[in-house]
């Protein structure tokens, strides 16, 4: 499934870059970043996952006048939503850098389903796996970020001990 458009801006690289506490000037800093290999301002690395807040579907994005499940420990207004009687959580991120995501770019991520897999847990029954791949295109349709979600739910709540 396609999101909408996300423009990659200089003033978003360099909010982000603050916000997860990285100082590298390449982020920021025009003339610095025109003395490094890529030439330009690029965006940090994880920034992809930004594009989130262009969904509008995305559940942890609020929208005003609706309850908000939010993501902090105490929910503000929605109870969550379980598939089961199991718990899941996301367990892995992993991407793939084909290029710099930089200044300009306007990317397009299509989310697709990867594999999906079972363990047998020892406290909370089988544990499933499951995949999810994000591609990042530019606005010429070339590939930029490969993203791969794992999540993990359980088959029952872990029993407390």
């Amino acid at each position: 499934m396609p999101m909408d458009p996300f423009p990659v801006e200089a003033g978003h690289i360099m909010l982000f870059a603050r916000a997860v506490g990285d100082v590298n000037p390449i982020y920021q800093d025009a003339a610095y970043a025109q003395t490094t290999e890529p030439g330009t301002i690029i965006a940090p690395p994880t920034f992809v996952q930004a594009s989130a807040q262009f969904d509008p579907a995305y559940r942890l994005r609020p929208t005003i006048g609706a309850p908000w499940f939010g993501s902090g420990k105490e929910p503000t207004g929605v109870p969550p939503s379980s598939g089961g009687s199991g718990t899941g959580l996301h367990a892995e991120q992993h991407y793939t850098y084909h290029r710099h995501p930089r200044v300009g770019d306007v990317l397009t991520a299509t989310v697709r389903p990867g594999d999906t897999w079972e363990k047998q847990g020892r406290r909370s029954g089988k544990l499933i796996f499951s995949e999810t791949i994000t591609e990042y295109r530019d606005q010429r349709g070339e590939l930029v970020v490969t993203a791969r979600g794992i999540g993990v739910r359980t088959e029952r709540p872990v029993e407390q001990s």
